[in-house]
């Protein structure tokens, strides 16, 4: 009973000594006498001859490399930075990128996006990086560095320019440009209330001129005539002396005791 229990253990321990675990971001790859072979292996357990054969494991997980430096722009100024650079290693060409940079791919990635952050920046002015136009200068250093990485094995997924710190004069230059133009919106914006009430009180008189042009055409000699009745009428109702004087078209009301 002994013996079969020292069997299965030395078995498991053979087994085990023969077999590589890959985890999940990761990729297996045989390596026999220094050579790779040209089949990956997928994550879960991997076998292999110990005497002969090792198995690496190369990441194939989205790398974030984050880069300080100088960025040149089309005056002539340097712009601090920070920028970040996702990359992975592409699977259907981990083989190849390997026998020709081995396991650390970052400083290819780093020298590329050096080159064509330095190439692209010289063609946008200073004040480009703090704009708008930041998505632009970001998308073409990508475009460049893909050029150089794919063909080698590696993916651009994305370049993001995190902090860009523009000289003083420049910086302070800008934040006076930008305070200029929030008031000339808020400017426009005044006039264009201003504009609106003034054609409003235009609206307003023209309305008032036209109602009076329709009452005093309306205002016939006939109406008159009835209107003034109906005057006379509501004053003779009322208790208190008065004098009245008319000339039986219109009545006036000249005195009145209370």
């Amino acid at each position: 009973m002994r013996t079969k229990s020292l069997l299965l253990a030395l078995f498991a321990m053979a087994f085990l000594s023969n077999c590589a675990i890959v985890q999940p971001g990761e990729v297996g790859i045989k390596q026999k006498f220094g050579k790779l072979s040209k089949t990956v292996q997928p994550q879960g357990a991997v076998l292999y001859n110990p005497i002969t054969t090792k198995v690496i494991k190369p990441n194939i997980q989205t790398v974030n490399l984050e880069i300080t430096l100088n960025l040149p722009s089309k005056e002539g100024l340097s712009i601090n930075s920070v920028i970040s650079i996702l990359y992975k290693a592409d699977r259907s060409k981990i083989v190849s990128l390997i026998n020709n940079y081995g396991l650390d791919y970052e400083p290819i990635v780093s020298s590329v996006f050096r080159s064509a952050a330095s190439d692209v920046s010289a063609k946008y002015f200073a004040k480009d990086m703090h704009s708008g136009m930041r998505a632009e200068i970001e998308m073409e250093i990508m475009k460049r560095m893909a050029l150089t990485l794919e063909p080698q094995g590696l993916i651009v997924e994305a370049v993001l320019m995190k902090n860009i710190q523009l000289p003083p004069n420049l910086s302070k230059s800008i934040e006076q440009k930008l305070q200029a133009e929030q008031d000339a919106m808020r400017m426009e914006f005044v006039l264009q209330q201003a504009r609106l009430d003034a054609d409003r009180k235009i609206i307003e008189a023209k309305g008032i001129r036209d109602a009076q042009i329709i009452i005093s055409e309306g205002l016939t000699e006939q109406l008159i005539k009835i209107r003034s009745i109906e005057a006379f009428q509501e004053l003779a109702k009322s208790p208190n002396a008065k004098v009245i004087i008319t000339d039986g078209k219109t009545p006036m009301l000249i005195n009145q005791d209370k």
